[in-house]
């Protein structure tokens, strides 16, 4: 179970990265990408102001935030994994990941009515579904409901987010490097690379992908690895908290 929560959470982040080809990110245009750019930061630093708020760590609010703002689940558990070991980290992502993936369902069928109600052309609701709603599966789910063009823009929009995961858990990586050394941890043990191997191997990934190379079936098969990967994670975290 222990193994699950950690080292098959770290190589499902890792395969996220077959999700994503560099032409999708230059197709979107930069008015997107600057969009998508900037509502992901808006949204992380709203998360952070809000934990701090509240009397919860600026950890707790990188962590809820940057579900909201990337892709749901699955950044609440990459997130978790860069972030330093704390009693509580466990069942703060388990609680991030169950009320992210709720609230991803219930916008994947209001979102959509929403928009009709709006008239709002099929781009501009596909990139309305791609920029908020917070898993991938759902994104999908809620843009081809309106129809084929706005899901395409709704799943180009939501792997830009997705894009964001890399630089996100490079932050956190680094907030984890500063709170270990205010706690005098820094000396104990080897010095923690700045960016954790399953983030650089999502940025390898995503290169190589890039290039086309890689067979459409295998592909397939990284993502689908992915996938399970996890949700077995998931399920390990569930049964390790109370």
């Amino acid at each position: 179970i222990d193994y699950s929560a950690k080292q098959v959470l770290r190589r499902g982040v890792a395969l996220l990265g077959l999700r994503i080809t560099a032409s999708q990110v230059v197709a979107l245009g930069w008015h997107s990408v600057a969009m998508v750019v900037l509502a992901v930061a808006l949204t992380i630093v709203c998360g952070i102001v809000l934990a701090r708020l509240m009397g919860f760590q600026t950890f707790f609010g990188l962590l809820t935030g940057g579900a909201v703002a990337i892709c749901g689940a699955s950044a609440a558990l990459a997130l978790s994994a860069a972030m330093p070991q704390h009693p509580l980290k466990e069942r703060a992502t388990l609680f991030t990941v169950i009320s992210v993936s709720t609230l991803s369902t219930v916008a994947m069928v209001l979102y959509p009515m929403l928009a009709q109600l709006l008239a709002l052309p099929s781009v501009q609701a596909g990139t309305f579904i791609g920029g908020t709603i917070h898993d991938v599966a759902q994104v999908v789910g809620a843009g081809y409901s309106i129809s084929h063009e706005a899901g395409d823009a709704a799943t180009l929009v939501k792997l830009m987010r997705v894009a964001m995961l890399l630089p996100v858990i490079a932050l956190a990586a680094w907030l984890s490097q500063r709170h270990q050394r205010a706690q005098g941890e820094a000396g104990k043990g080897p010095r923690p690379p700045l960016l954790p191997w399953f983030a650089v191997a999502f940025a390898v990934l995503v290169a190589i992908n890039s290039t086309g190379w890689l067979p459409s079936g295998l592909v397939k098969a990284g993502q689908f690895a992915s996938q399970w990967c996890l949700v077995m994670a998931m399920v390990a975290i569930g049964m390790k908290t109370h």
